[in-house]
């Protein structure tokens, strides 16, 4: 695949690639980020009680951090830490690795999909915040930031790199998302590499209309619990 390993190189290859082939014009990048601003900005105003709300009911269950952050690939294959509302138990890294040394089928799944169907690692908050996607909400700041969008693929983690294959450098072209064709057409319910192809798909096609008409289908998907895990 050609793809080398440090942030350096990894970068060196995407960014020409990124800059050339999916920016689209001036006016749509501008337009777009304009976009990105005025909702993320608003959005944040009104759910500030909501998201206070629930990191107190974190911060209860067991004294640890509400919010975390993560290191995630972005744009031209730049890192940046992604926010979220904490879903899981505060050791989640130490059980993952028992988990995936200990169960073959689990390991399976979470190579296969890097996901588990019934993760112990998920508290009872957590299952109804990712149910509801509460735990993403912290990543508007990251659209403010201009680390995301609102449209675009899910960030992904390093190990994630390798299941993208040619297909990285459109993940590359564009800023990752709080929501995308992944999320409005099944999420969880598809397959990783359904989830390349759909990825690859909005970056080579993505227009200003077309992230509007995502976000409007975003917001039945959301009260559905459509794939949600």
């Amino acid at each position: 695949m050609g793809l080398r390993l440090t942030d350096q190189s990894r970068h060196a290859e995407t960014a020409s690639y990124a800059s050339t082939r999916h920016e689209g014009t001036g006016e749509q990048v501008g337009a777009k980020r304009v976009l990105d601003i005025l909702i993320a900005a608003i959005a944040l105003i009104v759910i500030l009680p909501l998201l206070a709300l629930v990191a107190l009911g974190i911060r209860m269950q067991d004294g640890g951090k509400a919010i975390y952050w993560q290191k995630r690939y972005g744009l031209n294959g730049r890192t940046f830490n992604c926010f979220k509302l904490r879903s899981m138990v505060l050791d989640a890294d130490v059980r993952l690795r028992e988990i995936l040394a200990t169960d073959p089928e689990a390991r399976a799944e979470w190579e296969a999909t890097q996901k588990l169907t019934n993760d112990p690692r998920i508290t009872p908050l957590g299952h109804f915040i990712r149910k509801t996607s509460i735990d993403e909400l912290p990543q508007l700041i990251n659209v403010l930031r201009g680390e995301m969008s609102l449209v675009g693929p899910r960030p992904i983690v390093e190990n994630e790199i390798s299941k993208y294959g040619e297909f990285y450098r459109d993940y590359c072209a564009v800023r990752p998302g709080l929501t995308g064709l992944w999320q409005v057409e099944g999420r969880s319910d598809t397959t990783y590499p359904e989830r390349v192809q759909l990825d690859a798909k909005y970056a080579r096609s993505r227009t200003f209309w077309g992230d509007i008409g995502i976000m409007l289908r975003t917001i039945p998907a959301v009260l559905l619990s459509r794939g949600a895990r």
